[in-house]
């Protein structure tokens, strides 16, 4: 694995951040003046790579080689982000996202080493935003927490202005709150994630419209490439999993509609 990892990186070229939204189509959205990052990861040399890199944006980044020193640096630190590896000594990474969660909503990309699409959903579950499947390209990662940082961000200001009034979507039993970023089902509140949230919100805005895998993953994740169509397909699936199978209809080979229950 450390020589895939060695030579991937030797041969990967990064972008400055106006290259970066050209290449991928990102809105202008300012990120964070400064910006702290918890990198979980046992493997030292990938655990540097992803530091180094991140500092070369001018970022914070701080290393945690297992689950228990994570949940402690987490605490500690109050993040803006967690890229965070599934494969952990001591406690595991879905344990460790269920953990800083659980004291204090963050956003967190996971990195797994399997493409299971079951391994997918249970960190999605859990509270990740993002996942990645090692090898990836450090550009990618970056691309991703940028994007990441920016919805975040922009949901933040939003909150805080609270001089455009957001009203809220009720569709049957269903009621998402766009002011607070809540959901809740048959008057059940239900935890979304920042990014599940705002994929529910641009499907629910056009309900019954069939928005492409590509226009979801522009509209949502801020960014343009088909490799991440799966991205999309599985925090579908999570969403499915959390409000129920019958809001979101699949149209093979296209894309995803929102379906209103009861004909609303």
């Amino acid at each position: 694995m450390r020589g895939v990892w060695n030579s991937c990186l030797m041969a990967t070229s990064y972008p400055s951040a106006s290259e970066d939204h050209a290449a991928r189509g990102l809105h202008a959205d300012p990120l964070p003046s400064a910006v702290t990052v918890l990198v979980v990861e046992d493997e030292p040399d990938i655990a540097n790579a992803i530091a180094n890199r991140l500092a070369a944006e001018g970022w914070t980044a701080e290393i945690a080689g297992d689950g228990l020193t994570a949940v402690e640096a987490a605490a500690r630190l109050r993040p803006d982000v967690v890229i965070l590896d599934v494969m952990l000594p001591g406690i595991d990474g879905l344990e460790v996202c269920r953990r800083i969660q659980a004291e204090r909503p963050v956003p967190v990309i996971m990195l797994t080493a399997r493409d299971d699409e079951t391994d997918v959903l249970v960190g999605l579950g859990v509270g990740a935003d993002d996942y990645m499947t090692k090898p990836f390209s450090m550009r990618e990662l970056v691309a991703r927490t940028k994007s990441l940082l920016r919805r975040v961000s922009r949901a933040e200001q939003i909150a805080e202005a609270g001089a455009m009034p957001l009203p809220t979507i009720v569709a049957g039993d269903v009621q998402i709150d766009r002011a607070q970023r809540r959901v809740s089902r048959a008057n059940e509140l239900v935890h979304l994630t920042p990014t599940e949230f705002d994929l529910l919100v641009t499907l629910a805005v056009t309900p019954r419209t069939v928005l492409t895998r590509e226009k979801l993953l522009a509209d949502v994740w801020d960014w343009v490439d088909a490799s991440g169509t799966r991205t999309v397909d599985s925090h579908i699936k999570a969403l499915r999993r959390k409000l129920g199978a019958d809001l979101i209809r699949t149209v093979h080979g296209v894309g995803y509609a929102f379906e209103p229950p009861d004909g609303t």
